[in-house]
């Protein structure tokens, strides 16, 4: 092909490449830009030429090097060597001596739970381990309406809410709780865990603030975790400090001149430590500092307040003052789930945007129902809860004054007794926490023993979660009233528990525990 020949073709192509690339919407628009663009200013448009062939050569390369002075390759013999001497790292971290203990003693309860069941070895005992506050699932209404239920809806939804999970009771019950707290509107969730820890990152984003008790539960943590806002910490329940926190916040927004949504989440009773917040006061510094408040009220739900409403009722305050109202329908309501209650604007934006709401199976009918009907008991018989609360003054009577060794950190009308060693035995015994949760343990086994199921304040999942470095979570026995039983086994059982902390502690050294081994 000589030089004639060549020019020719290459002319050739070089028009049907253009006509082709005239086809391409758009092409006429790209050409008009360039030529206005070289003409205006050359040197941008070389810039953008390298630009362009830099986006290509790096989108072709590969990810990472497969040659230079840092690259062996190995024979077929040395990788099969390599592979086989390869092992993955646990998923979990090994029990330790006291996890293990405690697996081997578990106590399994054989057929329906209540203040009486009765275990595998065909005990007996009374139970003071559960969140049956007023024994509900032994009422008879309300196991009739849940089979009813069951027969006639099935035993679960088998889809998501909003979708084609959604059922008429699911609303029903939203609308149950609304009325019941006095708010506009409720959502339920089928988990009660998963509600506060997706309520969170569902208002607060990236750059948001959120300033929290710095004792708050797990759930609630995970939920910070998964928001990925700058957490503010306060001093548990120092109104003080959380108002020095919040005047902080507010001063550097203003220095910044940025805004941003800001939060103050904390729970109405505390988990870890029994005691409940003070709302009127929360309230107070939300409005003074124009922030929000997520109120967790997973133990004060049902439990608080003269007819179970929670912190709100218990305290005296507008329960629409609170912006966010996170509960559980377990444990006292004896059914399943959690719910969030506020404006209609708060449920509507869960709706489509709160991860464990819209990627979760709809709360089973059964257990929709099996809530509103506790909630109805509640409204109607208020008395329940008196019973129960006068079950807790009998056994706190039977503890934290007589008892040498113990004292209860729980808000006087919580039904979950947090019993924590005395400052002064922690001292003069140098017990560290790992001894006390060892001592704790064995004193459980003994109540058991004597026909008295306890537990223990369960803070190893706590351990590495955002913001307990400066923490110090002490361990405790987890004592549960319920109204289902006397005052007359109430104080029985007080006496048992109390005996039982004396005999441990009591003890001679060489007869301590095989776990201190």
């Amino acid at each position: 092909m000589d030089l004639h020949e060549a020019q020719a073709y290459l002319q050739a192509s070089l028009h049907e490449v253009t006509h082709a690339f005239h086809k391409v919407p758009g092409s006429a628009v790209l050409i008009r830009y360039i030529q206005s663009s070289y003409q205006n200013d050359p040197v941008r448009s070389a810039i953008e030429l390298i630009l362009v062939i830099f986006f290509v050569r790096y989108l072709l390369s590969p990810s990472y090097p497969t040659h230079g002075p840092n690259y062996v390759k190995l024979r077929e013999d040395e990788i099969d060597e390599l592979v086989k001497e390869w092992e993955p790292e646990p998923l979990v971290a090994p029990q330790t001596p006291l996890e293990e203990a405690e697996a081997e003693r578990q106590p399994v309860i054989v057929g329906p739970t209540g203040p009486k069941v009765k275990l595998s070895n065909g005990k007996t005992v009374t139970n003071l381990a559960s969140y049956n506050f007023y024994n509900f699932n032994a009422s008879d209404s309300i196991k009739d309406k849940a089979i009813q239920t069951l027969r006639t809806y099935g035993v679960g939804p088998c889809g998501p809410p909003q979708f084609y999970g959604t059922q008429d009771v699911h609303m029903q019950t939203e609308h149950d709780i609304a009325v019941f707290l006095g708010v506009q509107n409720s959502i339920v969730y089928s988990h009660a865990f998963s509600t506060i820890s997706s309520v969170i990152p569902t208002f607060c984003k990236r750059g948001d603030v959120i300033v929290a008790d710095k004792l708050v539960n797990y759930s609630i943590r995970k939920g910070l975790e998964a928001s990925r806002s700058n957490i503010r910490w306060y001093e548990h329940n120092d109104m003080e400090d959380l108002e020095r926190v919040m005047k902080k916040v507010a001063e550097e927004q203003a220095k910044k001149k940025i805004l941003t949504r800001r939060f103050i989440v904390t729970e109405g009773l505390f988990e870890m430590v029994g005691d409940c917040a003070n709302l009127p006061k929360l309230v107070e510094l939300k409005e003074k500092y124009k922030f929000r408040i997520a109120l967790d009220e997973t133990w004060s739900f049902g439990v608080l307040g003269r007819n179970g409403k929670g912190l709100t009722e218990a305290q005296n305050v507008d329960s629409e003052a609170v912006d966010m109202i996170i509960g559980s329908l377990a444990g006292p309501l004896c059914a399943q789930g959690g719910f969030c209650a506020g404006s209609n604007d708060v449920v509507r934006h869960q709706r489509i945007n709160a991860a464990s709401y819209t990627y979760s199976a709809a709360l089973p009918a059964m257990a929709a129902v099996t809530a509103s009907e506790t909630l109805q008991m509640l409204t109607c018989n208020p008395d329940i809860l008196l019973q129960c609360r006068e079950n807790i003054r009998a056994m706190r009577a039977q503890l934290d004054p007589r008892s040498d060794w113990v004292q209860c950190t729980s808000d006087p009308e919580n039904p979950v007794m947090l019993l924590v060693f005395k400052p002064e035995v922690v001292s003069s015994r140098r017990l560290s926490d790992e001894d006390q949760e060892r001592l704790f343990l064995d004193i459980t086994d003994e109540c058991l023993a004597n026909g008295v199921l306890i537990t223990r304040l369960k803070s190893q999942p706590m351990i590495g979660s955002i913001g307990t470095k400066d923490i110090n979570i002490k361990p405790a026995l987890k004592v549960c009233i319920t109204s289902g039983l006397s005052k007359k086994e109430i104080e029985k059982a007080g006496v048992t528990i109390r005996h039982a902390i004396t005999k441990i502690m009591t003890r001679k050294p060489n007869k301590q525990s095989s776990l201190a081994a």
